[in-house]
């Protein structure tokens, strides 16, 4: 069946030299990952395909757990990511959530589109939207390309905030777990990481919505 579709057939032979060329570096490789899942990391970032957590971090599958949408949201309505985020908090007990946008982000362009689109995305980058509408005038000396690029730390900023309001990290930090939530941005010109100075650690950071003694 895969003979009508190429290219289908070449990612399966290609899945094949990889699975073969892993096995012969190191012999315990899938064993190892069969096994066990103890990542550190929680990447939230962009759906771009220019952008693989793993890679640009250089760490090995198994290391980083990851969850990736259009415009690295963080919205408490989205059942996918916070699935995503209670099971890395509360499961997998990651030590650090890493919110990742990148420059030239199609989704924070699009949010700055007049008119927006016809589809659904349009919904789902609102929160860009409104953001990019608070601050226009703040932008607005700027070229068309910095203003995108300051509009994606922008957003990546308002991720952060978002999501150390969300009851699963408040109640983690409750508890005293540890946990970090940083805010980065990704340049694909250089495949460079720029931390946005947005670090939050714990409730003495942020507004705290639930001060009800942890279960």
């Amino acid at each position: 069946m895969c003979q009508a579709h190429p290219e289908i057939q070449d990612l399966l032979e290609r899945n094949a030299l990889w699975s073969d060329r892993m096995a012969e570096q190191d012999a315990e490789f899938f064993s190892r990952l069969q096994h066990q899942q103890s990542p550190d990391f929680l990447w939230i970032g962009c759906s771009d395909s220019r952008v693989p957590a793993n890679q640009i971090i250089d760490l090995p599958p198994g290391e980083v757990f990851v969850h990736r949408n259009v415009g690295n949201m963080v919205y408490p309505t989205d059942i996918n990511a916070m699935s995503v985020i209670q099971y890395a908090v509360e499961v997998l007990k990651v030590k650090h959530i890493l919110v990742v946008g990148h420059y030239g982000c199609g989704g924070v362009q699009t949010a700055m589109t007049p008119g927006g689109t016809t589809g659904m995305v349009d919904n789902w980058l609102l929160d860009i939207r409104e953001e990019y509408s608070r601050r226009r005038s703040e932008l607005a000396h700027l070229p068309h390309d910095q203003q995108v690029d300051r509009m994606c730390e922008f957003n990546v900023r308002r991720q952060v905030r978002k999501l150390a309001r969300a009851n699963v990290i408040q109640r983690a930090w409750l508890n005293g777990q540890e946990l970090v939530i940083h805010g980065w941005c990704y340049s694909l010109q250089n495949g460079r990481v720029t931390p946005l100075d947005c670090t939050v650690s714990g409730l003495d950071q942020v507004e705290q919505l639930y001060l009800d003694r942890a279960e």
